[in-house]
């Protein structure tokens, strides 16, 4: 029966390759027209959209979006959400409306295909070195001045599988508070479940997000920081808690 389940794995993850490699070179030559200027950065977006949509239906994910606030067009803002999958990037860009950019870690650049336009329209980090963060900064602000938004998984890498969620990191708050945009924190449910980065796991399913109410950073200082991690952190684990406790009800057989 295991051996089974082996090739099952095997083969879903060769598909959600599949699934990223078609329409990035079916649509190559637009999407390298999209990224010659930043101000043409909002075309490649809504390409990121399509081609996020298309990967997780093509994996059999049901997403289902659950909202308490909606971002205003033209407005910019910090979007940040537990960080479990390698679904969350798709997840995040079927959630959002508006153009965001990424602020990730320097190894997905590596990625074939998918990493050479990674590396051009997202602000990238090694965390290994001070120089590197501290860049982030610099070019977020730019990005934000052009009327983007951010979007950064605040728990600084995928944390340990056992772990439900871990630690937030200051950056993503300290940002929001310089600029004083509003955070939108964002939970994912069942990414962990529908695809995780242990090679032999993942299935088809439900695949449910909540857009919290936002926390505004309007008048807020630095000084403020530990407290709005705080806050966000809590928002996002008392969610968790809420998805387990949904889904639990709904598996015959638990309590």
């Amino acid at each position: 029966m295991k051996i089974f389940k082996y090739i099952f794995y095997t083969l879903y993850r060769i598909w959600f390759y599949i699934l990223v490699a078609i329409p990035i070179i079916a649509l190559f030559p637009i999407l390298v027209v999209s990224i010659l200027k930043e101000s043409w950065y909002p075309l490649f977006f809504k390409i990121a959209r399509f081609w996020s949509w298309f990967i997780l239906i093509g994996m059999g994910f049901r997403v289902k979006i659950e909202r308490e606030g909606i971002p205003k067009k033209n407005e910019s803002y910090m979007f940040i959400a537990n960080h479990t999958s390698m679904a969350d990037i798709m997840l995040m860009l079927v959630s959002v409306k508006n153009p965001f950019v990424f602020v990730g870690k320097a190894e997905l650049a590596k990625i074939p295909l998918f990493g050479f336009f990674y590396k051009r329209t997202s602000i990238l980090v090694d965390r290994n070195d001070p120089k590197s963060r501290q860049s982030v900064f610099l070019r977020a602000q730019r990005r934000l001045k052009q009327g983007m938004s951010i979007c950064i998984f605040p728990e600084g890498g995928v944390p340990d599988e056992s772990i439900v969620l871990d630690g937030f990191k200051d950056g993503a708050f300290r940002m929001a508070i310089n600029h004083q945009i509003p955070i939108v924190p964002i939970t994912f449910g069942d990414n962990k479940k529908r695809f995780s980065y242990t090679f032999l796991s993942g299935s088809p399913g439900k695949m449910r997000a909540k857009v919290h109410r936002f926390i505004p950073t309007d008048g807020l200082k630095i000084a403020d920081t530990k407290a709005v991690n705080a806050q966000a952190h809590q928002l996002i684990s008392k969610q968790l808690n809420t998805f387990n406790i949904k889904h639990k009800k709904a598996t015959p057989g638990t309590e």
